[in-house]
């Protein structure tokens, strides 16, 4: 029954700044690893950032210097905060996290189902 929801996706002009929300809820006891993907049309997806249980950051190429990602245990959150967008950060965006099922050690990964990124001036 879980359940990952993301929000702050829209239109933004170039050089413009975007929050991405992602909220877990569900049966769940912890979390793993959270991260954030994207697709492009016609583009195959890609990570964009991930972010271990500690706090423990990896980032994309293509949007390090620009992005930053964090998250809060205590609601089951992962927020990805994003600056001077440009035309190529266009992109169905997903919040993707490591959950063991119930009675289970071995993680599951669950995904949202996305939130799109509109850059346009």
């Amino acid at each position: 029954q879980v359940r990952l929801v993301e929000s702050g996706g829209g239109l933004v002009q170039p050089g413009g700044s975007m929050r991405l929300s992602c909220k877990a809820s569900g049966n769940i006891l912890t979390i793993a690893n959270m991260a954030w993907y994207r697709q492009g049309p016609g583009e195959e997806r890609e990570l964009v950032s991930l972010i271990n249980r500690d706090g423990a950051t990896t980032y994309a190429d293509s949007v390090k210097g620009r992005v930053t990602i964090t998250r809060d245990n205590g609601e089951n959150t992962v927020d990805l905060q994003m600056l001077n967008l440009k035309f190529q950060d266009a992109a169905l965006c997903y919040c993707k996290a490591y959950i063991p099922s119930t009675g289970r050690a071995q993680l599951q990964p669950y995904w949202g189902r996305g939130t799109q990124i509109t850059v346009s001036s």
